[in-house]
């Protein structure tokens, strides 16, 4: 199975991957961050989307870290961070 096929909803019959359950949008800065985790064996993958309007079109950007955590709520709020770290070094760079 695809790597993006299990990550955004496709089953993943050795239950290595699981679907990403995106988190509440947060406004940071002038971009939107949503926390991303999924599940990856018995773990939560840190990953995200941040997004940003930018001259009228909107961009995004999606994130996956290497950062594991046993919770996908821990893993959630480790996202939102890792998200904020990322517009804070980057900002609009992060579309290009």
């Amino acid at each position: 199975m695809s790597f993006w096929k299990s990550l955004f909803g496709g089953s993943a019959s050795s239950g290595d991957a699981g679907e990403a359950k995106a988190g509440a949008p947060e406004a940071y800065n002038g971009f939107t961050i949503r926390a991303a985790p999924f599940k990856s064996g018995a773990q939560y993958q840190v990953a995200g989307f941040i997004a940003k309007e930018v001259d009228g079109v909107r961009k995004e950007h999606h994130f996956i870290r290497a950062d594991y955590f046993a919770s996908h709520d821990d893993a959630a709020r480790f996202s939102l961070t890792k998200g904020r770290q990322i517009v804070d070094l980057m900002g609009e760079r992060v579309f290009d």
